[in-house]
């Protein structure tokens, strides 16, 4: 049973974490197109875009009914929690994107990478540290 919800809760996480890579996809060139702060610095935008969407939807699906604190703590938290995986995720992104193309020619590829890579510390991390019961 136990394993069963934890699967259960990989895969929404999972899912949850597509519609994070769209948005990160979207921001990041939309700061690319509109404010030409260059690659480095929209990805940092885009990752927190992505981070408060991912932290929304966690929150109502993934994890929902394991709100402890008040709203705007969690998402403090669930942004420092995440910091790390968020690390690993922008330095493989950056790794990346500094071996030139196909990455710089195509940014998404680099984004989905990065994603990844983060993607089993982030659960682990939501789960046992701010989507925990009361």
């Amino acid at each position: 049973m136990i394993r069963r919800v934890f699967s259960a809760e990989l895969i929404k996480f999972g899912m949850v974490g597509v519609i994070g890579l769209g948005v990160d996809i979207a921001v990041l060139y939309l700061c690319l197109d509109i404010s030409g702060l260059g690659l480095y610095a929209s990805r940092v935008v885009s990752y927190l875009a992505a981070a408060s969407t991912t932290w929304a939807l966690n929150r109502a699906f993934t994890f929902s009914g394991n709100h402890a604190g008040k709203i705007h703590h969690q998402w403090a938290r669930f942004v420092a929690v995440n910091a790390f995986g968020g690390a690993v995720n922008y330095a493989v992104y950056a790794a990346l994107i500094a071996s030139g193309d196909p990455f710089t020619a195509h940014p998404a590829l680099a984004v989905a990478a990065g994603s990844l890579a983060g993607l089993f510390f982030n659960f682990t991390a939501s789960k046992k540290l701010v989507f925990r019961r009361a």
